[in-house]
């Protein structure tokens, strides 16, 4: 019997190359800012834009290594504003972290206002466009271009009574698949990554609201939240962090078209 040739196979490095250019869109709290400051510390270069002023001004005190500039992602002049300066900052564009997003309005389809349908729309949805469509040209020029959209569980799941937020993430998703068919041949990986229930102020606001709509205490509400994830916790902003870092190592080089979700297995909403 001829013997079975054992291949060896050769871990492939999950940090990031070194002065990688990095983008991250709403970088300067939460998600954002975890992205950037972990990319950061990897010995990324890294460009941030956020509509917060005092958060902006927090990260640029803390972290002046990363480049902060205020511009609204829902405003298409802003963004050619903010990629133009920042393109020219960094040299050019490896990576952009499409983070920016609103949790939008709580409510059932007939009591949201169509002006809350809207801005949530223009954030979640044409904010992503809008910073792509600046982006693009630049990661064409790119030896590691990845684009990274941030969804959500609810792009894969129903969500009642949050169905703006919940149209506009599983939008970010389809927009991902297209993407990674559109840009592969020039050797662009698009991914999104679908976060969970994240520890943090924004989410005690969600539960909040949740609660008051179903006219129940917050402790009850966030208990059925955690009900619902198998792991029965939240996950972190690090948490996703990580994972957009992996999606730039090269232990993440043939990872492109998906929708990967970080959330300790949210099974319904």
């Amino acid at each position: 019997m001829a013997k079975v040739r054992k291949q060896s196979a050769k871990a492939l490095p999950t940090t990031i190359p070194k002065g990688l250019r990095v983008i991250v869109t709403a970088g300067a709290g939460g998600i954002g800012r975890a992205i950037a400051e972990h990319f950061a510390d990897q010995g990324a270069c890294v460009q941030i834009c956020d509509v917060d002023a005092k958060a902006l001004a927090d990260i640029a005190k803390a972290r002046p290594d990363i480049g902060a500039v205020k511009a609204d992602v829902a405003s298409e002049a802003d963004m050619a504003r903010f990629f133009k300066s920042a393109g020219k900052a960094l040299g050019g564009l490896d990576v952009l972290v499409n983070n920016a997003g609103i949790a939008g309005p709580t409510g059932g389809v007939d009591e949201i206002a169509a002006a809350e349908w809207d801005r949530t729309v223009a954030i979640n949805l044409n904010g992503q466009f809008y910073a792509l469509r600046h982006a693009v040209p630049l990661i064409k020029k790119s030896r590691h271009g990845v684009i990274i959209g941030i969804s959500s569980v609810a792009g894969r799941l129903g969500y009642a009574f949050r169905t703006p937020y919940a149209a506009t993430k599983w939008a970010i998703v389809g927009l991902t698949k297209s993407l990674a068919i559109e840009l592969g041949p020039q050797g662009i990986r698009v991914n999104c990554i679908l976060p969970g229930i994240v520890r943090g102020e924004r989410i005690r606001r969600v539960i909040q609201a949740r609660a008051d709509a179903l006219g129940i205490s917050y402790d009850k509400m966030e208990h059925q939240y955690l009900q619902k994830v198998s792991l029965r916790r939240m996950v972190t902003a690090q948490d996703v962090a990580a994972t957009a870092l992996f999606l730039c190592s090269a232990a993440g080089a043939n990872i492109s078209g998906q929708a990967l979700s970080v959330c300790g297995n949210v099974e319904t909403l």
